[in-house]
């Protein structure tokens, strides 16, 4: 294990790095070599790798969490104990990035959260741009990209890779373990309720290889966020902010209930009914002028992205029929994968 390197070595001796991975390969490496020279503290979770991922790391004097296999993985409980171990190591962090294993962090990243921070005593977590590696790969790829384009300022959330504080991060218990997808949002929501704020930067932040070549992948994906507006819906629906209840409500009525009325009228009034399918149309233009004016997009990606949003509510259902189910039957969480492993 490497030792403590000075403020004045690097600048960003406050800052602790928490890397979480399962069979990601070279892009592991990759991860590993953008962030060995902005900190000493670095700490790599791994979640039942069958590949060399942990060798790897330790090759390159990474600390390394091997999670107990017995216990249901979840990206949640590897943040908590990579936390865990780093705080040990390192009691005096005040900051903690998180990335995965799948992500390369740009230069200049870690100084600009950390002006962010010095800047607002208040502020919990911060997150800047996050850019797909390959969006000329795929399709999938594409859209991965245009889904992590979003606008900088304030922010009701950020994702897995990002810079949080690690006093705001301990007071309000680290993330819910127990939770298998949208533990991000979910982690924000009692952040906010502690009286801490979130950001997104005007910051180059990372790179993501989301490595998604086929449509089995992305729907996989599509019903994990199902299951995270499920989950999201039911912990914090009742509040003042209506946490992931349009988006649940969304799922079901777009991919459910609208296509049933259309067919139970072609099987009571005949061919008329069919012209209820002009609802589609009309959602379709909503969310890409939606997105050409929140992102300026060109017409084809801004209708690309439209169509993906609505094929993508059937997988929803799926993702939160999921939750319900497995909330009644009282079952563990399990993790819900898409990607493609190396």
């Amino acid at each position: 294990m490497s030792l403590p390197i000075s403020s004045s070595q690097t600048g960003v001796a406050d800052v602790g790095i928490v890397v979480i991975g399962r069979n990601e390969g070279e892009r592991l490496r990759r991860c590993f070599e953008s962030v060995r020279g902005e900190s000493a503290s670095i700490v790599y979770v791994d979640s039942g790798s069958t590949d060399d991922s942990v060798a790897m790391a330790r090759s390159l004097a990474v600390e390394v969490v091997e999670l107990d296999r017995s216990i249901p993985f979840t990206a949640a409980r590897a943040r908590n104990a990579g936390v865990d171990r780093l705080m040990s190591l390192y009691p005096s962090t005040d900051l903690v990035l998180f990335v995965d294993g799948d992500c390369e962090i740009r230069a200049g990243w870690i100084a600009a959260a950390r002006h962010a921070f010095a800047a607002d005593p208040k502020l919990a977590a911060v997150a800047g741009r996050l850019r797909e590696r390959f969006p000329q790969a795929s399709i999938y790829n594409r859209l991965c990209d245009m889904e992590w384009d979003a606008s900088p300022g304030a922010a009701s959330s950020v994702g897995g890779i990002a810079v949080v504080r690690a006093a705001a991060f301990r007071d309000v218990a680290g993330f819910n373990p127990r939770i298998i997808a949208g533990e991000e949002p979910e982690l924000c929501v009692r952040l906010r309720r502690a009286g801490w704020k979130i950001a997104r930067l005007d910051a180059e932040m990372a790179l993501h290889d989301a490595a998604m070549t086929r449509f089995s992948q992305w729907w996989k994906r599509a019903v994990r966020a199902g299951h995270a507006y499920a989950e999201g819906a039911a912990l914090y629906g009742c509040s003042s902010e209506r946490h992931c209840v349009r988006e649940s409500v969304s799922g079901w009525l777009y991919g459910l209930i609208v296509p049933a009325v259309i067919v139970g009228s072609v099987l009571t009034i005949g061919p008329w009914g069919l012209a209820l399918l002009v609802v589609y149309p009309v959602l379709l233009i909503k969310i890409a002028l939606g997105r050409r004016r929140a992102r300026r997009d060109p017409w084809r990606w801004s209708l690309v992205y439209s169509c993906a949003c609505i094929v993508a509510k059937p997988a929803e259902i799926l993702g939160q029929t999921r939750y319900w189910l497995r909330r009644l039957l009282r079952r563990e969480p399990r993790i819900l994968e898409h990607k493609t492993v190396n």
